[in-house]
């Protein structure tokens, strides 16, 4: 006997056992969080940043004891008038004495007057490393505050990384808050027009919201092998919500399609199986489409990409587990009790509803006339237009977003500002770390003389003497070299091009057996951007085989694997035409105000992230429209009709699932780091060109134009084809078999005769092809077993009768 897919097993427990999936489904969210919260989050340190010369540079200076510290500047300044020196000096002692108490504190500067005189800073050190620094900066915070209220006629802030991430995650918390109030009443509104039902709307809802539950949960637990970077919470909740609520909802409405095609003809189990052996499999392989493609992020061997990868991979897993598991049992038990009412209604004479199938809309039926009518023009038309939206991005400047491009609305980058204003030669720096034996002690002091005095003399860099570390075994020291220009500034990579290029191997390269290279925070930058540019091949590569290696397993044909590259390819690139658009060029900033800060460049992360993301997504489209065009196509019908067959049968679906996902996407275009308003943005663009140009408009007219090549170099989908056409004897037109009927239900076992809600059965019932070929009479079928070697009749029902036993 055949075997039948895993996700019709799976349902058909899940049906006939409804209250055990519900049940278990729910305790499996909340061992999930229970289980993370006790492990907590495994949090990625220093170690795992480092890229490139800077990393290793920032290696040899932590071995010595060198490393950068955390550390964070306190200003002094006149809350009117100018500055009394006199008093901010007495109360920068005061809070010298505080915080040199504090047990994270390593050690207090001297107060430095800034040249203008307007305001007086002291730099406070502390222990540990910076990647920590956060959990331990409020006892700083409070002294802080402390010497502010003891000093009312000051104005006394505080600023330094651990301030400044402490202000972006209150701002990033109010945020998400933000985007929910944003997501969930659109997405309530939109699944209410499609569904007409309070009851049907809050599935949706209640299967994403304890998907994302439980992949928070999972993520805390998977930080202890791949370590989070802190930007798990924010793909949890971007990705977890859109296709959460799309994959229940493919679910939903393939059953709700067979519900009103049955007309009462079928149980709710029944219904559940043809869902499970259709809508069902699409959801998996949509699923493992964006897992594979998101697994390629692995490749860059970046801490950030593989915390993006883990959270992508764990919440859409997540949610396909859900929409295979738990729902069919939730869906039983809301048919079972509509049956319930139905019964009831019967009882007193009350006729019952009836709905009618539901139809593509006017829209969506003008959009597809185009390829209907003329799919040749359609298709070069589509094509030049989207090839026109991508152009712009040849031009795409990318750049690593750093504290440039944060948020002023944060209180502590108000002060950063201030703090480069009246320190200008603070706003950067560079670290040149050397290391050689102890007896080339004098070759390398006398190299780093050399370096700093070509450095003063070079506009580039500070005119200050610069400041050398040496450790205690005189092998490594550390020179700091002060850059007045601004972090991302040319003028601040220039001086970094100028250090590695020209002065370091004319001074220290001639120390003999000596290892340098430069740190800080713009040669981090420049690193990071160019690992990843040698990463960005191997990613693109990879994802593009697999992606085309899945759809030929899935479909069969490796043109269907062609045009679903090329068309994911045409998206995304149009995409990113957008992005530059509104990004690069400053469109975003005129219509929707957003600070020129995060619409001068693209944030580094952010194309090889969407590049990956949105061939995922794209496969969700791709995989559920195809699936349906293949399913008309194995029915018989000729490619043309089975093309548009299934468009318009998937119409409403897409569409609706479009909606939801734009407005999940788009509602993180508010929020106020950058990166996450350009992602936000084009995934939302991409998803729209997605639903209405690439799938109604281009797909169509190309898989028309091609006829039965579509589907080389499989024969299954001809010969069924051709089977329809020339009949199976008698003369008459072939009895055709969905795909559905391949599968049986309940679960694959010969067994006595049983009675399911109200209707006989024997050995394994066949939903699908015996429902629609076997119709006979009004609201009669007659229902057979194809499983067995014998067609045997097994019962004849009105659709009407009552199935509420």
């Amino acid at each position: 006997m055949e075997k039948q897919p895993i996700t019709v097993r799976v349902a058909s427990w899940s049906a006939l056992n409804p209250g055990r999936a519900i049940a278990a489904w729910f305790a499996f969210v909340a061992l999930c969080l229970a289980v993370g919260i006790a492990v907590g989050t495994n949090n990625a340190v220093a170690e795992d940043y480092r890229v490139g010369e800077s990393g290793r540079a920032e290696a040899i200076a932590t071995e010595a004891g060198l490393e950068r510290k955390p550390t964070e500047q306190i200003m002094f300044s006149a809350r009117s008038g100018p500055l009394d020196e006199a008093k901010a000096r007495a109360a920068a002692q005061d809070l010298g004495g505080r915080m040199r108490a504090l047990p994270e504190v390593l050690e207090v500067d001297e107060p430095v007057l800034s040249e203008s005189g307007r305001m007086l800073m002291v730099e406070v050190t502390m222990k540990g490393p910076r990647r920590e620094a956060l959990k331990h900066v409020d006892p700083l915070r409070e002294q802080t505050a402390a010497v502010q209220k003891a000093n009312p006629d000051l104005v006394v802030e505080e600023t330094g990384d651990a301030s400044v991430s402490k202000g972006l995650n209150k701002q990033r918390g109010d945020d998400l808050a933000q985007t929910e109030m944003i997501t969930f009443p659109i997405t309530l509104l939109t699944l209410l027009v499609v569904f007409g039902s309070l009851v049907m709307v809050g599935v949706p809802l209640l299967l994403a919201v304890s998907s994302i539950a439980a992949a928070v949960g999972l993520s805390m637990v998977v930080s202890h092998l791949i370590p989070d970077a802190g930007v798990g919470m924010n793909v949890i909740l971007l990705i977890g919500m859109a296709v959460g609520v799309d994959y229940t909802l493919f679910y939903l409405k393939r059953e709700r399609e067979e519900r009103d095609k049955a007309a009462g003809g079928l149980s709710p189990e029944a219904l559940v199986g043809i869902a499970a052996a259709t809508a069902g499999r699409a959801i998996v392989v949509s699923g493992l489409a964006v897992i594979v493609s998101s697994a390629t992020l692995f490749l860059a061997t970046d801490i950030i990409f593989s915390s993006l990868a883990t959270a992508t991979i764990l919440v859409v897993f997540v949610a396909m587990v859900s929409s295979v598991t738990v729902l069919p049992g939730l869906l039983v038990r809301i048919g079972r009790r509509a049956d319930r009412r139905a019964a009831r209604a019967a009882e007193r004479g009350k006729p019952p509803r009836r709905r009618h199938p539901e139809r593509t809309g006017r829209i969506f039926t003008a959009l597809l006339n185009p390829a209907r009518k003329r799919p040749a023009a359609t298709l070069v038309l589509s094509a030049l237009v989207m090839v026109g939206l991508a152009l712009p991005a040849l031009g795409m400047e990318l750049r690593v977003l750093n504290k440039d491009t944060h948020s002023r609305a944060i209180p502590e980058m108000q002060t950063y500002d201030k703090l480069n204003d009246a320190f200008p030669d603070r706003r950067s720096e560079h670290r040149v770390v050397v290391r050689a034996e102890g007896d080339r002690r004098g070759e390398v002091a006398t190299a780093l003389d050399a370096l700093a005095r070509r450095a003063m003399d070079d506009p580039m860099f500070s005119r200050n003497p610069p400041a050398v570390r040496t450790s205690e075994d005189g092998r490594v020291s550390v020179m700091t070299l002060a850059v007045p220009h601004r972090l991302s500034s040319p003028e601040a990579t220039g001086s970094l091009e100028h250090l590695r290029r020209d002065y370091l191997p004319a001074t220290l390269g001639k120390v003999p057996g000596a290892q340098y290279g430069v740190d800080g925070p713009v040669a981090v930058d420049v690193d990071y951007l160019a690992h990843q540019d040698d990463k960005l091949p191997v990613v693109v590569g990879f994802l593009l085989l697999l992606t085309f290696l899945m759809t030929v397993v899935v479909f069969g044909s490796v043109v269907i694997g062609l045009v679903g590259v090329l068309l994911n390819l045409l998206s995304v690139a149009a995409a990113f035409g957008l992005l530059v658009v509104f990004f690069q060029w400053g469109l975003a900033s005129t219509l929707f105000g957003f600070d020129e800060s995060a619409t001068s460049a693209i944030g580094s992360r952010v194309p090889l992230f969407l590049f990956v993301i949105l061939f995922g997504l794209s496969m969700d489209y791709q995989v559920f429209v195809v699936s349906r065009i293949k399913e008309a196509a194995m029915n018989g019908m000729p490619t043309r009709q089975a093309v548009l067959d299934g468009i318009e049968k998937s119409a409403k679906v897409v569409t609706s699932a479009a909606v939801v996902m734009v407005t999940v996407f788009a509602s993180f275009m508010f929020v106020h780091l950058a990166e996450m308003k350009q992602i936000g943005f084009s995934l939302a663009v991409a998803v729209v060109l997605d639903a209405f140009v690439i799938r109604v408009m281009i797909l169509p007219s190309a898989l028309i134009l091609l006829g039965d090549l579509s589907w080389w170099p499989s024969k299954k989908t001809r010969r069924a084809q051709t089977a329809a056409v020339s009949g199976t004897g008698g003369g008459g037109p072939a009895t055709t078999v969905a795909p559905a009927a391949r599968f049986r239900w309940p679960p694959a076992r010969e067994r006595a005769p049983d009675r399911i809600r109200g209707w006989s059965v024997a050995s394994s019932w066949v939903p699908g092809g015996p429902r629609r070929a076997l119709q006979r009479g009004p609201g009669r079928w007659l229902i057979a077993s194809r499983t067995s070697a014998r067609s045997s009749w097994l019962s004849e029902r009105p659709a009407a009768a009552n199935r509420s036993g």
